[in-house]
């Protein structure tokens, strides 16, 4: 992956986290509404959609894809510091580069953020966000957390 795939893919992600914590849904349901070819042209766009804000680009994305209001809060009642959605879309752009084959990084986002890691990481009243990168990786991998 180039430097700028990589640019790429993690605005993506932080988009997609960033989306989801707004409209209260589930990361997958995000990747579903927006589907394979509307992740390829917000990879596409990224690089212009980098000098956007990310208000704008997500009012963009939601009015675009008719992404509804769901209920998946993981923020209101949490306890502990919260990580940026930064943060989390640094996480899961290292993920897909780590898990990806060559030409499948489209899929593998959409596998990742559709699989149940994604819920794990997102309940922030666990420490699973703060573990060690591999561990959510082979987790992933394996289809469950690792004990």
């Amino acid at each position: 992956m180039t430097a700028k795939e990589r640019n790429d893919y993690f605005y993506v992600c932080a988009l997609i986290e960033y989306i989801a914590r707004g409209t209260l849904n589930h990361r997958g349901d995000i990747v579903k509404a927006i589907g394979e070819e509307g992740i390829k042209k917000l990879l596409h766009d990224a690089e212009m959609d980098h000098c956007l804000s990310f208000e704008q680009v997500s009012d963009e994305v939601i009015s675009y894809y008719k992404i509804k209001k769901g209920n998946f809060d993981t923020i209101s009642n949490c306890k502990y510091s919260i990580p940026s959605f930064l943060d989390i879309g640094k996480l899961y752009s290292i993920m897909i580069e780590d898990c990806a084959k060559q030409g499948e990084e489209v899929q593998e986002l959409i596998n990742i953020f559709s699989s149940f890691i994604s819920d794990k990481i997102s309940e922030f009243n666990t420490d699973l966000y703060y573990q060690n990168p591999d561990y959510l990786e082979w987790s992933y991998r394996d289809g469950k957390l690792l004990d």
